[in-house]
């Protein structure tokens, strides 16, 4: 589908110093990019233009999440390219850096220079052969010995796999369960015994998805990241800056798309009028509008509490309203748009690729079962003081 003309920039007020410059010079490196360009391209641009680090307070990955400057980015990158590619710079902007900058190391603060000057991609390799959703039962294992690291496992459907210099790899330390036998693991993709293949999937190919298989390999005691036993706390802090972060994506794409297919009904003939001109076409389109703008308004009331508390919660709400908004705004826009949605890149295919919204970094059936376990909290969160008797 064609992309939304982008919106004129309001002209600066005068005062003193330089004004911000305008959104349309701020992204003309992605502008010289193609349409097509994949993941690793456009994270390559993002780095040369020393865009990356406005996702984060004071432009330092370490001082967290700026939900502003990741919503700008997002929204800059899906109104150019195709979701694959916006999902490879989702992935390292709200989750893969963060745990990244956890590192301590010189390894770590190199691999971090190199990601964030766009020199190189990093994977955030967390769920393995096993259920996604069930972390704990993961069987990628790490062997920890006074003079080194041995690794051994395999992670499935994992974005920028087939790209990345470095891998961040989830593997447990001690058998069993508990949240503390798990361990963060830097690994370099030329490392032996390493071995990355292309996930069977025309859909995400620009995001370099694929499969990481480990074999024995061996790597000095350096290549941890974060405390021995702080995998799954690591993890869960910053998955949630994934969850507003696809929050975020979720308006920016939905509000793309009812764009263009505004355009594609007013457009397209019907009697003597427009496809627009029906009732029924309208108020679909609307009751789309409608739910884009209550995850619009969702994602601004949770941004801080997820970006500065970690709040798993509102977390847990973001990903379970970004998942079904955008499933029913694209299911709306397929049918709208009726046989030419089916064209190469039209809506159907676009359709097929958001139904990650609401299976990637947790099923949408797992998420609402985490927001029913604080029901009564967010009950009275509802309540006006002073209000009730």
């Amino acid at each position: 589908m064609p992309d939304s003309p982008p919106v004129p920039a309001s002209p600066p007020t005068p005062d003193q110093g330089t004004p911000p410059a305008p959104p349309a010079a701020r992204y003309a490196a992605l502008d010289a990019l193609p349409a097509t360009a994949t993941g690793a391209e456009v994270w390559a641009a993002l780095g040369r233009a020393g865009l990356l680090t406005r996702a984060y307070r004071d432009g330092a990955v370490t001082a967290g999440t700026d939900p502003d400057g990741l919503a700008d980015l997002l929204t800059a990158v899906d109104a150019r390219f195709s979701i694959p590619a916006t999902l490879s710079a989702s992935v390292q902007l709200a989750t893969a850096l963060p745990v990244l900058a956890a590192g301590r190391t010189p390894l770590a603060r190199q691999a971090l220079d190199e990601v964030l000057s766009g020199r190189a991609t990093v994977t955030l390799a967390a769920s393995d052969a096993t259920t996604g959703t069930d972390l704990a039962a993961l069987r990628t294992e790490v062997r920890i010995a006074d003079d080194g690291l041995t690794l051994t496992g395999t992670k499935r459907w994992i974005a920028n796999t087939t790209t990345a210099a470095w891998h961040l790899v989830l593997a447990r330390h001690r058998p069993g369960r508990h949240f503390t036998h798990f361990t963060w693991v830097l690994v370099p993709a030329d490392a032996p015994g390493v071995t990355v293949r292309a996930a069977d999937s025309a859909l995400f190919a620009p995001s370099g998805t694929g499969h990481l298989t480990l074999d024995d390999v061996r790597l000095d005691r350096d290549h941890l990241v974060g405390r021995t036993g702080f995998g799954l706390p690591l993890f869960a802090r910053h998955i949630a800056t994934e969850r507003l972060a696809g929050a975020q994506w979720g308006v920016a794409l939905c509000r793309r798309v009812l764009a263009d297919t505004h355009r594609h009904l007013t457009r397209r003939p019907h009697g003597d009028g427009t496809l627009w001109d029906l009732d029924p076409v309208r108020q679909r389109f609307a009751a789309c509008l409608v739910r884009v703008r209550e995850l619009h308004a969702l994602a601004a009331d949770c941004a801080d509490a997820v970006a500065l508390r970690h709040d798993a919660t509102a977390a847990a709400a973001l990903k379970a309203a970004a998942g079904s908004t955008v499933n029913h705004v694209l299911a709306a826009c397929g049918q709208l748009w009726g046989a030419e949605g089916f064209t190469t890149g039209g809506i159907q295919e676009v359709r097929a690729q958001a139904a990650l919204f609401d299976i990637g970094g947790g099923a949408g059936e797992v998420v609402l079962g985490a927001v029913a376990d604080t029901a009564e909290a967010a009950l009275d969160g509802l309540v006006r003081p002073g209000t009730l008797p």
